[in-house]
């Protein structure tokens, strides 16, 4: 008995000890570690900010959907749980596999989402017949694009954030966000779509469910951005891109906004929201025209003839040409002691012809002449002046350099000394250069501009919403190339204008029925070189081995609004395919101002 009670009575001193342990010294601790268990914070994403063309039109935009998704500590068994939902039919292999990657990166009491964009039917059937624990239905804002593949290139896509993205975000504010851009504006400007998180506290009983949700700091929703982009001239350049690989870029040439970037073939961006399918996904990979390559600011062609106005440009403000220089084009080119001809492009020549003349008829044997006399480092210096070899800066990923060669440059990337008829070449537009179409626009805007090079930018505005439209700032937004002389940029405008209106004009065909002044410059390029005895014959070549067709052009000439470059990859002749279609857009935008839709 006296055992007995020692042993009863050290029990209950230690329980006594251990209540006081509990309840006194560790109250606090306790108490929070309770609270814990029945109150949590969360994250509130924000709303997305929407994308607009400049005249309002939606680009991008958001929807209510629903999502099916699975809390960790309120599932006994995941693995069943799962298992269960993909017999009903809820998820398949694919969405089990993405869950099982990113339920790490929750904790035990986040709803995890398992199943994205869920239709009337799927939610109908899944709360009439919820027996799942853990597993509920949300509301979430999905993002949309209503014009489905149109303007992809320009616009981008958002799609589920890995954990590469994480890295390069604020984490406090991105945690809980599902979805970041991925290309084009949408991850330009994640920052500003993305809005800035808030915090609601919610409240569970013991069983789990929420019973009360307090929001402690309001999310504040994404910036509303306009771009300089008009919808309809982007569709209607898409259409005219149809089935071809090509691109279309037209800016505004009085302040360098983008009023059209076209890259073909385009593919739809709401693939990519929830996740892409395995066809979606084979057919883009497996494409040998590339859709996902932005051939606007990241294809690189050789300029053809189009480079030829900066050219003339050169030798003239270098003086090693006037506006009265001639040269006899006898349909060939040759350098001394050499035996190799280089050939125009016209095999019966052109005759005696000036500057303005060889821009209007696109005689080579000028340019290799020019070329030659002034070199290649000289040239080089003074296209660089027109960004060409340089990024342009332009608001989108991505963009391409070009090659702008040299002796340097040639020593540098071939390990090989520059040879005299490599200049020749580069002085038509062959060879090693390279260019994109956005490079060729801005450097044919900076022409009618008479040396004014503007940084091209699609941001036009942004709107807080609820707020008014604020006008984007632009710095740096422009550069005004050295001038010796006026006259000479006068005179290779006055040589693109006869490009359009002369007899002989390589785009005379454009002048019937305008409505407007245009100067232009055909181009054609070829994607490989020929021997001078060889013919090119389009249909015996592979049609990836056939010339690319180029354009560009500006209009009005007097007061210049609008500038063009257009490539159509292995079409031809430039004269025939490229041109026409820069009519066509040109026609949109003046149409528009007549009927005075177009600010």
């Amino acid at each position: 008995m006296k055992l007995a009670l020692i042993f009863m009575f050290l029990l209950t001193t230690l329980l006594v000890i251990r209540i006081y342990n509990l309840q006194i010294v560790n109250h606090e601790y306790y108490l929070e570690e309770a609270l814990g268990n029945q109150m949590h914070t969360l994250p509130i994403t924000p709303s997305r900010g929407k994308i607009f063309d400049r005249h309002g039109n939606i680009l991008a935009t958001n929807k209510l959907a629903f999502r099916l998704t699975l809390t960790q500590e309120k599932t006994k068994n995941i693995i069943k749980t799962l298992q269960q939902l993909k017999q009903s039919g809820f998820i398949n292999d694919n969405d089990i596999k993405i869950f099982n990657k990113n339920a790490k990166r929750y904790q035990k009491f986040h709803s995890i989402p398992i199943k994205y964009n869920l239709n009337e039917t799927q939610v109908a059937k899944f709360l009439i017949n919820n027996t799942f624990i853990g597993v509920d239905i949300e509301p979430y804002f999905h993002r949309i694009y209503p014009n489905q593949d149109s303007g992809v290139h320009v616009i981008g896509y958002v799609s589920r954030m890995t954990k590469k993205d994480k890295k390069n975000y604020d984490k406090k504010n991105y945690l809980g966000t599902l979805f970041v851009g991925k290309t084009g504006i949408e991850k330009q400007y994640e920052i500003l779509l993305h809005g800035t998180n808030g915090l609601q506290q919610i409240e569970r009983n013991v069983n789990g469910r929420v019973i009360d949700t307090k929001i402690i700091k309001p999310a504040i929703s994404g910036e509303n951005l306009y771009l300089s982009i008009d919808l309809d001239m982007q569709k209607k350049a898409e259409t005219l891109l149809k089935g071809k690989r090509g691109s279309i870029v037209v800016i505004d040439i009085r302040n360098g906004e983008i009023l059209t970037l076209v890259s073909t073939p385009i593919y739809n961006p709401n693939w990519f929201v929830n996740g892409i399918s395995h066809t979606n996904y084979n057919q883009l990979q497996t494409s040998a025209n590339i859709p996902q390559l932005n051939r606007a600011v990241q294809g690189l062609y050789p300029p053809g003839s189009t480079i030829k106005p900066m050219v003339a440009l050169v030798g003239l403000e270098e003086g090693v040409i006037t506006n009265k220089s001639s040269i006899f084009c006898p349909g060939y080119y040759k350098l001394p002691n050499v035996k190799r001809k280089f050939n125009d492009w016209k095999k019966i020549g052109h005759g005696h012809v000036n500057v303005k003349d060889s821009i209007a008829q696109s005689c080579d044997v000028f340019f290799y002449d020019l070329a030659d006399k002034l070199g290649i480092d000289k040239l080089h210096d003074n296209l660089d002046l027109f960004n060409f070899g340089r990024k342009t800066s332009i608001d989108i990923p991505g963009e391409s350099a070009g090659i702008l060669p040299s002796k340097a440059w040639k020593k540098i990337n071939k390990n090989e000394p520059w040879y005299r008829g490599e200049s020749l070449i580069t002085g038509i537009g062959q060879g090693f250069i390279a260019v994109t179409p956005l490079q060729l626009a801005v450097a044919t805007a900076a022409i009618a501009n008479k040396g004014l090079l503007f940084r091209p930018t699609l941001l036009k505005n942004t709107q807080v919403p609820g707020n008014i439209i604020i006008e984007s700032k632009k710095k740096d937004h422009h550069i005004q190339i050295p001038i010796k002389n006026i006259q000479n940029w006068e005179d290779v405008i006055d040589g693109m204008k006869q490009a359009v209106y002369g007899p002989k004009g390589t785009a005379r065909r454009l002048n019937n029925g305008l409505t407007y002044s245009l100067a232009g410059k055909t181009g054609t390029a070829q994607v490989f070189g020929l021997d001078a005895k060889e013919q090119y014959i389009a249909e015996k070549l592979d049609e990836k081995l056939r010339d690319h067709a180029l354009f560009t052009g500006f209009a009005p000439i007097e007061n210049p609004e609008i500038v063009i470059a257009i490539i159509v990859e292995n079409a031809g002749n430039g004269s025939s395919k490229a041109a026409p279609i820069a009519r066509q857009v040109f026609d949109v935008y003046f149409n528009k101002q007549l009927n005075n839709t177009f600010p």
